[in-house]
């Protein structure tokens, strides 16, 4: 069956299918015995170890027809697992959050940090069977380098001043200024190894390294991608095939899980995942990590070019409301800045705000207002809930003087025509393990993916002094300092973190551990399950 006819298949399926109400019903009420056939059925997939061959459908809430394969234009939760599967990166995050090695056999530093030498590994072979060189690795970092470069991965690298090749297989990267956490920049999913032709990396025709070859992409409706014989390990990618498949609607997507059209799903809907545990075919995980839903105020539009207006809005959300009408108690009340509770520099002495409509008026009173009319865009495409989450903000301003209008937006386009387009709207973020990844993508005056357009000289020179501070005191005040900076005068509101909710049916063997830095055991899960069964 070609893509095409799969697709419209699994369409037709989910168009004509419909929940069987009273079995779903059923499901949701029964006690000991479903669940523990459920738990059964879950303790057995992850007992067994894993094993090859078969097919396997993901259905993900995610996709848009403006989705390319430039990596370093990865976005949300279609592509990012696809480039995870089909291209190999120079270090990579484990399930335990640990930086560790992949293209590369290992690597050092020099005492000040500004010196990067990476050994590569020998004998990778990418799909058109040209052997990884060195010269691939310069040229593929490179495409993220140079002013003006549009890859969300070029604040990464901005520091690297000259990488040059030390024999056949070393690589060695001179930095500007001293930076601890290079190795874990190199793991972020945009930064994909390429080969190369005539000195540019070759990203046009879908060639990588990684656990498996792409045999067919449809931007914003599905990819193929089959099992690479070659590749250097044989202690990942145990599926001969996936299709991932777009639903970004939320039923369909849950539909597509409970008929078994797909084994599969992510970003289950936290208002029935109790209700979904309860059926024998399903089972729900839940892992708690660094992704946070947040809602950016332009800070280059009026009237959220006004801190005292950001600082009365951020006070005028119910958060504790939210995780408990949203979250359904899956997450965590959030502080204004990506920053998890269980990261290694969390600041636990910064002022957690809450709904206090005081303080709110406080605010806009110091903004010389006595009231406010905002405009709030929403769409579930940003996450599930997220026009739920807009409408309990707009009730709860309603209490601090601050009239909200909700828009509803379409899903289709959403992060194209109205993230970092509309002046406030909904958002969400996987965050990073490491925080100066997550305050360089996304908080660094300029970068591509800052959403809301913030600037500030004072964290702007402290990102570059954390990042080479080898003293841990010393680095941890900075960025303390920093979360200060992003919670009190920054222009994004991050009033909750959500942990990752997903579900499996029996056909899927999971491992023990899952990662925690992105859904779906941190975006790895066409590397790391299996086939069960």
């Amino acid at each position: 069956m070609n893509k095409q006819d799969y697709v419209q298949q699994l369409e037709l399926k989910l168009i004509s299918r419909q929940i069987d109400r009273r079995s779903f019903m059923r499901g949701a009420m029964a006690t000991g015995m479903a669940l523990g056939m459920a738990g059964m059925l879950a303790n057995r997939a992850q007992a067994a170890a894993p094993q090859k061959g078969g097919t396997l459908t993901a259905g993900l809430g995610h996709g848009a027809t403006t989705d390319t394969l430039d990596p370093g234009l990865f976005a949300a939760g279609f592509l990012i697992p696809m480039g995870l599967g089909m291209h190999g990166y120079l270090t990579e995050i484990d399930a335990n959050s640990n930086i560790v090695p992949s293209l590369t056999e290992s690597w050092e530093a020099s005492a000040d940090a500004t010196v990067w030498t990476f050994k590569l590994r020998k004998g990778v072979e990418f799909h058109n069977g040209k052997t990884m060189t060195a010269e691939d690795v310069v040229a593929s970092i490179n495409h993220h380098r140079g002013e003006g470069n549009a890859s969300a991965a070029a604040p990464l690298v901005a520091g690297v001043t000259d990488i040059r090749v030390d024999g056949s297989d070393t690589v060695v990267f001179e930095l500007s200024s001293g930076n601890a956490d290079f190795p874990a920049a190199l793991s972020d999913y945009h930064i994909a190894i390429l080969p190369s032709a005539d000195g540019t990396m070759d990203w046009q025709s879908g060639v990588g390294c990684g656990t498996y070859r792409l045999d067919a992409f449809d931007p914003g409706v599905s990819a193929k991608l089959s099992r690479h014989g070659n590749h250097w390990s044989d202690d990942v990618g145990h599926v001969d095939e996936w299709n991932l498949v777009s639903l970004i609607d939320t039923n369909a997507r849950t539909t597509a899980a409970l008929t078994g059209d797909a084994d599969l799903i992510d970003k289950v809907d936290v208002k029935t995942a109790g209700r979904l545990a309860g059926n024998p075919n399903l089972t729900v995980h839940s892992v708690a990590g660094t992704q946070h839903y947040s809602f950016p105020m332009l800070t280059n539009q009026a009237p959220f070019d006004d801190n005292n207006v950001r600082q009365a809005l951020k006070w005028g959300i119910n958060r504790e409301e939210l995780v408990e009408k949203i979250l359904f108690g899956y997450g965590a009340v959030g502080n204004d800045h990506p920053i998890g509770s269980r990261q290694k520099y969390f600041n636990t002495e910064l002022e957690q705000k809450s709904f206090d409509p005081d303080k709110a008026k406080f605010f806009l009173k110091e903004a010389g207002l006595s009231s406010l009319d905002v405009e709030l865009s929403s769409s579930d495409a940003a996450f599930s809930g997220a026009i739920d989450a807009a409408l309990l903000i707009q009730n709860s301003a309603t209490e601090c003087g601050i009239n909200v209008t909700v828009k509803r937006e379409p899903n289709d386009g959403y992060w194209s025509d109205v993230w970092m387009k509309k002046g406030w709207s909904a958002s969400y973020w996987a965050g990073r393990p490491v925080e100066d990844l997550m305050f360089s993508l996304a908080f660094k005056s300029g970068v591509s993916w800052n959403e809301s357009y913030w600037s500030n000289e004072r964290f702007d020179a402290l990102l570059v002094e954390a990042r080479a501070e080898l003293d841990e005191t010393k680095r941890r005040d900075m960025y303390w300092e920093m979360q200060d900076l992003v919670a009190n005068k920054g222009g994004v509101a991050i009033p909750m973190f959500a942990s990752y909710v997903f579900a499996t049916r029996p056909s899927v063997g999971t491992p023990e551990v899952m990662g925690s830095n992105l859904d779906l055991d941190g975006s790895s899960f066409m590397q790391r399950w299996w086939k069960a069964g």
